[in-house]
């Protein structure tokens, strides 16, 4: 009897890690997600879902359990060749009990490459999100620079190089080179 205990006790602590690591992986994903961009990821609340594969779990425990205790109740009582009977009635209990161990196990795990899918979809689109931000910046860091060399469009070297003695800055270098210090100067 202690041997299925055992074992019993060896399929739900190995389920259990599965569910717990799943749990910190989606977790752990979906809080980065929220963190680095509170405004694009929607809200997704999975804790009903969660609450109701861990209620159907409990349940088939509580039952598995019940048959096993009342199966055990009636070995103890009968005896001889009722006995052999009974024993090989705890077997195919133990044996179902097994099966169910079995089913939550494959049912976390399922829930494990669920949730790992989900952090990795979640990490593609932050990671395209930074991707689009990151093009975004140099697309207004372009826009800045054209905007601020299109004051000096047009200039001439000579009218360029009194602004920048104006500002006590160089003068040599082509037309380029001095709107660009020009610039550099309005930045700072």
């Amino acid at each position: 009897m202690s041997s299925m205990t055992r074992q019993y006790r060896e399929a739900a602590s190995q389920a259990s890690g599965v569910a717990e690591r799943a749990a910190d992986r989606v977790e752990k994903g979906t809080k980065e997600l929220a963190d680095r961009l509170p405004v694009l990821v929607p809200r997704v609340n999975l804790v009903p879902a969660v609450e109701r594969y861990f209620d159907f779990v409990q349940r088939a425990v509580d039952m598995n359990r019940g048959i096993a205790v009342r199966w055990a109740r009636a070995v103890g009582r009968v005896s001889g060749a009722a006995r052999e009977q009974a024993e090989s009635a705890g077997k195919a209990v133990r044996e179902q009990a097994e099966e169910a161990g079995e089913a939550v196990r494959e049912r976390a795990e399922s829930f494990e490459r669920a949730a790992g899918e989900q952090a990795e979809k979640a990490e593609q689109a932050l990671q395209e999100q930074a991707r689009e931000a990151r093009r975004i910046e140099r697309q207004e860091a372009r826009q800045a620079r054209d905007k601020a060399h299109a004051r000096y469009k047009g200039m001439t070297k000579a009218e360029l190089s009194d602004l920048l003695a104006q500002r006590d800055l160089p003068k040599t270098g082509n037309v380029d080179e001095l709107v660009e210090r020009l610039v550099e100067a309005d930045g700072k």
